[in-house]
This record gives C-alpha cells, sequence and structure tokens, in this order.
C-alpha cells in the first residue's frame, strides 16, 4: 500500500520564516478585534482565509492537505466560538486570544508525538464542546454529524504520527462511536457550565485510548498502568453516569 505524504507548505528559515510567523500571530487578534465588533462571519472568514496555503498546491492535493490541517481549523474555529460566547467578559475574551496565541505559535506547530496527540486531544474537546455551543436547540443529527467528523479527523491526526497501518480503519471506528454516544446522550443533554456532558465522555475516554496507545508505542504500558488508565476512566465515567439528573431535557 503506496501511503501519500502531505508537507506543509511554509518557510523555515530566515526572514520569509520571521514573515510567516508574524501572519499567523495576527491572525488571533485580528479575528478577536471582529469579534468585539459583532462581526463574526468577518471572524470566521479571517481564521479560515489563515489556511490559504492548504490550496496553493496542485487540486489533486486539495483534500488530503484539508484532512492534514483540519485539526487546526478545528481548534481556531473552536475558540472564536468561546469568544463569541464570552461577549459579556472582556477578561475572558482576551484569555482566550491568549490561548488562540499559543495554540497558532506553539502547540500547532508541533511535531513530536506527544504535541500531535494533545493536538488531537484538544480538537476533540474543543470541537464538540463548541458544537453544542454554536448549535443551540439543533437537531440531534447536526449533533451526531459534526461530532462523528470531529472524532474522525482527531484520530487521524493522532494515528498519522505513528504511521498506524490501521488508522484509516481505527478513525473511522472513533467517529462512529463519537456519533452514537452524541446521538444517545443529546436525549438527555447536561452541561457542566458551557461544557455539554457529551464532550466530557469523549475527551475522558480519548484520553484514556490515547494514554494507552502511546505508552504502548513507547514500550512504557506495563500491566500495572493499563489498569491504573482502565480503571481512572472507568471511574470518571462512572461518578458521571451515577450523579447526572437524567430527566427528560436540557439541563445546564
Amino acid at each position: 500500500m503506496v501511503k501519500s505524504v502531505v508537507r506543509k507548505v511554509k518557510p523555515k528559515h530566515g526572514f520569509a520564516h520571521l514573515f510567516h510567523l508574524g501572519l499567523v500571530a495576527v491572525i488571533p487578534p485580528l479575528a478577536y478585534m471582529f469579534v468585539r465588533l459583532d462581526i463574526y462571519t468577518i471572524a470566521i472568514a479571517v481564521v479560515l482565509l489563515g489556511k490559504w496555503r492548504m490550496f496553493a498546491v496542485n487540486p489533486r492535493h486539495w483534500i488530503a492537505h484539508i484532512r492534514t490541517n483540519a485539526v487546526d481549523i478545528i481548534v481556531s474555529l473552536s475558540i472564536l466560538s468561546f469568544m463569541i460566547e464570552a461577549a459579556d467578559s472582556f477578561l475572558v475574551q482576551l484569555t482566550w486570544l491568549l490561548i488562540f496565541e499559543i495554540w497558532v505559535l506553539y502547540l500547532k506547530p508541533g511535531t513530536s508525538t506527544l504535541l500531535i496527540g494533545f493536538q488531537a486531544l484538544a480538537a476533540m474537546l474543543s470541537g464538540v464542546t463548541a458544537v453544542f455551543l454554536s448549535f443551540e436547540s439543533a437537531p440531534s443529527i447536526v449533533y451526531v454529524v459534526l461530532s462523528a467528523a470531529i472524532g474522525y479527523f482527531s484520530a487521524r491526526h493522532f494515528f498519522n504520527a505513528y504511521e498506524e497501518t490501521h488508522g484509516v480503519q481505527y478513525s473511522w471506528l472513533w467517529a462512529f462511536f463519537s456519533g452514537s454516544l452524541v446521538w444517545i446522550l443529546s436525549h438527555w443533554l447536561l452541561f457542566y457550565g458551557q461544557v455539554a456532558q457529551p464532550a466530557v465522555f469523549l475527551s475522558v475516554i480519548g484520553y484514556g485510548l490515547a494514554g494507552l496507545y502511546y505508552l504502548h508505542e513507547h514500550d512504557k504500558l506495563t500491566l500495572m498502568v493499563r489498569r491504573q488508565i482502565i480503571f481512572v476512566v472507568f471511574a470518571v465515567v462512572f461518578v458521571m453516569i451515577a450523579f447526572s439528573n437524567w430527566g427528560d431535557g436540557i439541563i445546564k
């Protein structure tokens, strides 16, 4: 099986590199400015236009580049949605702006397996959370489809770091699990503050599975560590199930 290799189109040295960093660094404050002006459509357009390099290649590579940059797009749009939701708090919006800058300048460019894993899991948590915040009272199918897509791209990003032979199949499996879990929980939608319960469930289970995979790939997964991770995941899930109000409707 021949694997396609997608390279990021960006300079790595000299003035061109500094110019590129400057362009990247200006996107968060520019988007933030339009959020403060309540021009959300342009703020979203600014974030998406920052990914123009995806299309600066032969069109046959566009789909691969979109898949490669999907996690960055998910996290960036999620942070933007959190800024919009925090319209009443100038300090909270500034905090999200700082997180946005850290993401684009430090976390997103990371290429170590640990940072790539963090990128994928950040997309999972922030993406599903943003879906429930941005599409309030939407039909369940909207939550299911978007959560499944976020799950697929997050898992694909994670497994690509390890050149996993069955990465595509595992990604589809996680997408199916994500969509199914969201479909079930959307009938009893609970919120912990601004975070929807499905996002917490998926993040806890995802972090546990990713941790097991990471340790296994680095030959650090002992029987005791495996049992500890599984116990913690099941304990957290059990507590959320046992102490949640499972009445009909949406509870915040």
